[in-house]
């Protein structure tokens, strides 16, 4: 082996460490930040949010497409399909759409109770991935009024995108339809994780420093929805009326569960690559450089009033 071949080699060998290490490190800031934890209230709130966001979409829809079943039809079954496990229960239970004044405002209220739940679930886990100190985080009322944007944003984007790949796939059902409806989503995945990631982080992050996390939970958020799609295939279409029930109330649970989890696995990696947090000591010490800079910023959470300063040391024999 020539010398360039070696140096090439040895190259490989230390760019495929490097990914090692950082993906080591997500998954330790991941532990951490005991995102898991996290990632289970997101869901039981999102578990809520559907319901009223779906009688909305729906109210909405009958409004839009009053006096022609046919195109209702069409582009409710084509766009329920955008939504796995939840849409295919859906689309066996709701025959015609109808613009029902009072459907609609029970849909509004439930929607902002509900979404004001998960956006304050998601700020909160989002400030705890960042390491934002207390006393740095938004006040009661500037994360609400910043959620309900939030809300009008991702609900305006979710509705349209939703629509508009069910009417895409509905008026043309071939391969290239499809993938014009699965591009579109895709699309709008991109532009809501962004504005999620932007929105509800208390911390001033460079747009830069977004962009990875924001490709990497479009790209897994996608392949979760395809995921739910076989899942119901499979498993709730095939069951009995009892068990289906369950299969379909822990199935959304599990979606929803993942959905999260993929969303803050996406916020560490941006956290981790933004403030250097690699390579990581990850069973023993001694505890290296990247390891300091992450516990401090870990304890340094719990400063509560602009007069307290937690200070961080340590026992370099231990």
């Amino acid at each position: 082996m020539s010398l360039n071949e070696r140096l090439r080699a040895v190259d490989r060998f230390q760019q495929r460490h490097r990914r090692l290490s950082f993906l080591a490190a997500v998954f330790k800031k991941f532990s951490d930040d005991s995102a898991g934890r996290l990632a289970a209230l997101i869901a039981y709130y999102g578990f809520f949010s559907l319901f009223p966001l779906l009688l909305v979409f729906v109210t909405v829809l009958g409004f839009v497409l009053e006096g022609d079943p046919s195109a209702q039809r069409s582009v409710l079954d084509s766009t329920l399909k955008q939504f796995p496990i939840i849409g295919q229960q859906l689309q066996h239970n709701v025959h015609s759409l109808t613009g029902s004044p009072v459907g609609l405002a029970i849909g509004v209220v439930g929607s902002l109770l509900a979404g004001l739940g998960i956006t304050g679930a998601a700020r909160t886990a989002f400030d705890e991935v960042w390491h934002v100190p207390h006393k740095r985080r938004l006040s009661f009322l500037a994360w609400r009024l910043r959620g309900l944007a939030l809300l009008a944003v991702l609900g305006t984007l979710t509705l349209a995108s939703t629509v508009v790949a069910g009417y895409v796939v509905a008026a043309a059902p071939s391969a290239l339809a499809t993938l014009a409806g699965i591009l579109i989503a895709f699309a709008v995945n991109l532009l809501l994780f962004f504005c999620a990631f932007r929105l509800l982080t208390a911390e001033e992050v460079a747009t830069r420093d977004l962009l990875p996390g924001v490709l990497l939970a479009a790209v897994l958020w996608q392949i979760l929805q395809h995921i739910g799609g076989y899942y119901v295939e499979h498993v709730v279409r095939h069951a009995k009326e009892t068990s289906g029930l369950f299969a379909f109330v822990l199935g959304l649970l599990s979606w929803l569960y993942l959905g999260s989890q993929i969303t803050l696995f996406a916020m560490e990696v941006n956290v981790v690559r933004a403030q250097r947090l690699w390579p990581r000591s990850l069973f023993s010490p001694p505890l290296l450089a990247a390891d300091r800079r992450a516990l401090t910023s870990l304890a340094e959470i719990e400063e509560r009033v602009p007069e307290e300063n937690v200070e961080v040391s340590f026992d370099d024999g231990g």
